[in-house]
């Protein structure tokens, strides 16, 4: 299977939009847009919750009557298009239970989202998430800290000091995300703060000047004391919590030795048959489908021992 196909089975990144990228300085286009009786326009809060349907099987969007009359003076962000449809995202910063209650509707959380909304919706809240979190901690200039006025579309802060006009754009902070094989093994690591039971793949930043690769080979090695000699990408998640892509890597060690560093509570290596007797008994948890972690761990069992982690792992 091609990268492209993982990745679109990874939760957040089934997000058949059209950005219209080209179009945000349009002012005048966008207004059109945004007028238009077929756009829609989802509603975050300051935490980063959306408003969705009473039944929570989508996104609560407003139309523009609904926009208008709520939310007038919140400013608005085009996200992009489907077809005729527009859509849009507007920041919500008053009381939480009126608005759900006149709207029919209800405040869920991203996480939960990721597994009880349809691909397309939770793929948009989670790109709406990310562009709104960036907004409020782009309300200055980190030059000379002046305030910024918003442009393009939502996607752009500009530095009002005419002097400066230094602009700041959306950032993303690359992660890796690695399952890494040894044998017959895999290898898995747990924090002291997690749920008992719970292991998952090894993880960690992207550092300044350093390939994915690399960072790869550095992640694995101080987590957990072992050596990667070789590793592929397998797939990508937006993961904006707050502001993460997370790159998700197979790799191949060059030895079993471990030497657990300060970030993990414990790592080992876990057979195929380990795994199903632990998920079985209840003695190992893994992350749920919302993470790519899920994903790489079922691309190993699938790959090493033809079995199926859904079948496998409690819902």
């Amino acid at each position: 299977m091609a990268a492209s196909m993982r990745s679109r089975n990874n939760v957040f990144a089934a997000l058949a939009l059209d950005r219209a990228s080209e179009r945000r300085d349009d002012v005048g286009w966008i207004e059109g847009r945004r007028a238009a009786a077929s756009t829609r326009f989802a509603v975050l809060r300051a935490d980063g919750k959306a408003l969705v349907d009473g039944e929570r099987r989508g996104l609560r969007w407003l139309a523009e009557d609904e926009r208008a009359r709520w939310l007038a003076a919140a400013p608005v962000c085009f996200l992009g298009e489907t077809g005729e449809v527009a859509h849009f995202a507007v920041p919500y910063a008053g009381e939480e239970e009126p608005l759900a209650r006149e709207l029919g509707g209800q405040w869920m959380d991203l996480r939960a989202a990721g597994l009880a909304l349809p691909a397309f919706d939770a793929g948009l809240f989670a790109y709406a998430r990310g562009l709104l979190h960036w907004q409020t901690r782009a309300r200055f200039c980190g030059v000379c800290g002046s305030p910024t006025t918003l442009t393009s579309a939502g996607h752009r802060a500009r530095c009002s000091d005419p002097a400066c006009a230094v602009e700041q754009f959306p950032r993303t902070d690359p992660a890796i995300i690695v399952i890494v094989g040894w044998q017959d093994r895999c290898l898995l690591g747990r924090q002291a703060s997690w749920p008992r039971g719970r292991w998952s793949t090894l993880a960690g930043f992207v550092e300044p000047g350093e390939t994915l690769e690399d960072a790869v080979r550095r992640e694995v090695f101080e987590e957990s004391g072992v050596v990667v000699e070789e590793c592929d990408y397998h797939s990508s998640q937006p993961w904006p919590f707050p502001a993460s892509l997370m790159l998700g890597f197979t790799a191949q060690a060059a030895g079993p030795e471990l030497h657990v560093g300060p970030e993990l509570e414990a790592a080992r290596w876990f057979t195929a048959d380990e795994i199903v007797r632990s998920l079985a008994d209840g003695s190992l948890v893994f992350p749920p489908p919302l993470s790519v972690s899920f994903r790489l761990i079922e691309h190993w069992l699938r790959e090493t021992a033809g079995l199926e982690l859904s079948e496998l792992a409690p819902r």
